[in-house]
């Protein structure tokens, strides 16, 4: 996973279409269209991984974007990433079974770690755990609510229970395309041993150098890339 740090796509997905939220909040988003047109326009570009969310799921517990997900799964051959609304063990070997190489688990990995390690023994590369901060506070259910857990050190408990990477939001930047905040990402890189996917707040091929030079395996990208802040070939080259 990752040999290489690698630049990763976002397509976020709200009532079946592609979006970018601010700092999370709903009410925020712009839209980009159909989720396979972006699908397959990032892969046309070079992108070896993409990174799907269906944000109603993460909102509401339910994967209301699952037949546009089965669209991307159908459209494209290169490793899929999803979260949102996967929150049983079910659901989670349901879409590893189908084809996603690996599901993100936030909320259900907060209320329910042991989900980690029950899955990790059957996919030992499927599992990714999602930990969101907002003010340097492990965030849930949509990024809404606090737990009180730090991320580096939550990161270093999955790494124990299974997890194959960590996927790290940054929500006080995310969306905003002002910059990266380094010292959270290092403290999560720190932790692990396993890769660090690092995502929020990326404007510009600095900040995608900066977050390479910090560690991270991977970075996820959206709203930079859908705004043409920099093309996926430049941050690739970067």
């Amino acid at each position: 996973m990752f040999p290489e740090f690698e630049v990763v796509p976002a397509v976020d997905m709200q009532d079946g279409e592609v979006v970018q939220l601010v700092q999370g909040e709903r009410g925020t988003e712009k839209t980009y269209g159909d989720p396979v047109e972006a699908a397959r326009r990032w892969v046309d570009a070079g992108a070896e991984t993409l990174h799907l969310v269906d944000l109603d799921g993460a909102f509401e517990g339910e994967r209301k974007n699952a037949p546009a997900v089965d669209a991307v799964l159908d459209a494209v051959d290169v490793p899929l990433q999803l979260g949102g609304g996967i929150r049983t063990a079910d659901d989670a070997r349901d879409l590893l079974d189908r084809g996603v190489d690996r599901v993100i688990l936030g909320t259900a990995a907060v209320e329910n770690p042991d989900i980690v390690a029950e899955l990790a023994e059957d996919y030992p590369d499927g599992v990714m755990v999602s930990l969101d901060a907002k003010d340097g506070e492990v965030v849930v259910s949509g990024w809404t609510e606090g737990t009180g857990l730090d991320p580096a050190e939550a990161a270093a408990r999955y790494e124990e229970l299974g997890a194959a990477a960590i996927l790290f939001t940054d929500v006080d930047v995310e969306g905003q395309l002002e910059g990266v905040h380094l010292e959270t990402t290092s403290a999560v890189v720190d932790a692990v041993d396993i890769p660090v996917v690092a995502s929020g707040g990326v404007a510009s091929l600095d900040d995608v150098r900066a977050l390479r030079e910090a560690g991270a395996a991977a970075t996820v990208v959206g709203t930079a890339l859908y705004e043409g802040r920099f093309t996926l070939e430049e941050a690739m080259e970067a």
